[in-house]
């Protein structure tokens, strides 16, 4: 919708020369972005936020006036459950890495001997060469096994929601890579990074105050200029001798001069049978999760500790594998006096439980709750959101695999672009700046191809 939306802001200055068709394939526009607003609940059903240094999503909801709307997360300290145990991540970790010793030493997460493998990174040389690794055999030859089993793991996965021993250092966390190269460990490396005088903690999340929809909905009303067709997906993509495209649905073609895929990278090669460079796609697996959210009155759940949620150690014995405490969190999601938890269940290797119907997967999350959490009643209501292969997984090899499969396209099929979680970031900011720089791109295209067959006339 972004890319859709800076077609708008050029269609507006364009005196009718330049229009675009956005066809969406479900019913409604926003993707994974799904807000609930209930009984004076604010739940999302999809993303909760977006971090604030990947500056893209808070430029974009300046620019569409909902700056009053944006709200930090509230900090407070989070945990890491090991078997029935919630332990505080210690302070100075970065995605797990410990930046101050004195908490990272006195923390019982780990065994003495785990603690002073994980002092190994000190010594450690830096990685040979510049081929891509996963992010757990990086992280696993730096700090040993528990303190990634324990820590790193749990974090990491959960915003990628994958295996961390398949996905790729250079595509997930390339700035990690960078540290270690120019720093040799990562211990000194972060902690060069960190303040000297401590500052006050802030919340490094954003999110919109009547829901994240709110980005939706805004977006739709501004786009004006230009035809939008929900329920309508694309079936084909031909390529015109002639130049640009004709597209295939379910309900008709279109021509196009030039097209944007922000789709399921599953179903490209579907729509480009004959273009080799694109079946890789078909084997970049994809991970499942169902989100749990939870409504309760205040009196109904004690036991929570002072913070915001926790995560779940690879090695214990959970269906879930985090829980927030969204009333803390986002304290301007849950009216007064009730409880809002939110919790996510299936692992990567037991997705099938994802399956269950909602009562089986409520009663699966409140089981594993329950053995950390008091809660004395059921839910005053519960949503249940599956989420089937949604999450991309860039496997070891990604960057250079989506390189070839865009260089090709540009050179078999110009005037054709690839964007989305699928390729090069998966949080709101990365998917906006893609559709920012694909946007740029398209203009810049249909500009040259006219500019060219006014030279030829």
């Amino acid at each position: 919708m972004t890319a859709a939306y800076r077609l708008e802001q050029a269609a507006r200055e364009s005196n009718g020369q330049l229009t675009y068709t956005l066809l969406e394939g479900s019913p409604r526009l926003g993707g994974k972005i799904r807000t609930l607003r209930k009984d004076g609940y604010i739940i999302e059903r999809g993303p909760d936020s977006f971090l604030e240094r990947k500056t893209s999503a808070v430029e974009l909801c300046k620019e569409l006036g909902l700056e009053d709307e944006l709200v930090r997360n509230a900090t407070g300290q989070s945990y890491v459950l090991i078997d029935q145990t919630l332990h505080p991540i210690p302070e100075g970790a970065v995605m797990g890495i410990p930046t101050s010793f004195r908490p990272f030493l006195m923390s019982k997460m780990f065994t003495p001997g785990a603690k002073l493998r994980a002092g190994a990174d000190l010594f450690l040389s830096k990685s040979k060469g510049s081929e891509d690794q996963s992010v757990g055999f990086f992280f696993r030859r730096r700090f040993g096994n528990q303190v990634v089993d324990h820590l790193i793991e749990p974090l990491l996965s959960g915003i990628y929601g994958g295996d961390i021993d398949r996905l790729s250092l250079l595509s997930v966390f390339p700035q990690f890579y960078k540290i270690e190269q120019e720093k040799r460990s990562l211990i000194l490396g972060l902690k060069s990074t960190q303040p000297t005088t401590p500052k006050k903690k802030i919340g490094q999340f954003l999110t919109l105050k009547s829901g994240l929809e709110t980005l939706i909905e805004t977006l739709a009303s501004e786009l004006v200029h230009g035809e939008i067709r929900t329920g309508t997906a694309v079936k084909q993509l031909q390529q015109k001798s002639s130049g640009g495209f004709t597209v295939n649905t379910e309900s008709g073609t279109l021509d196009a001069d030039a097209v944007l895929l922000a789709l399921d990278h599953k179903q490209i090669p579907k729509l480009l049978k004959h273009e080799p460079v694109v079946q890789s796609l078909v084997d970049m697996p994809s991970s499942s999760v169902a989100t749990v959210a939870m409504a309760f009155p205040k009196e109904a759940v004690s036991g929570l500790k002072d913070g915001t949620g926790f995560v779940v150690s690879k090695k214990s014995d959970y269906d879930i594998t985090a829980c927030t405490w969204t009333q803390k969190k986002w304290p301007h999601t849950t009216p007064e006096g009730h409880v809002l938890l939110r919790a996510y269940v299936g692992r990567p290797g037991n997705e099938a439980i994802i399956e269950q119907s909602d009562d089986a997967i409520v009663g699966i999350a409140m089981q594993d709750l329950k053995k950390v959490i008091n809660i004395n009643e059921k839910p005053t209501f519960s949503v249940v959101t599956r989420w089937h292969q949604a999450t991309p997984q860039y496997t070891v090899g990604h960057q250079k695999r989506i390189h070839t499969i865009k260089q090709t396209l540009q050179q078999n099929y110009p005037g054709l672009l690839l964007a989305g979680s699928s390729f090069e970031g998966l949080g709101l900011p990365d998917c906006i700046k893609q559709a920012n720089e694909a946007a740029q791109e398209l203009l810049s295209f249909i500009d040259s191809t006219a500019t060219s067959t006014m030279v030829k006339k």
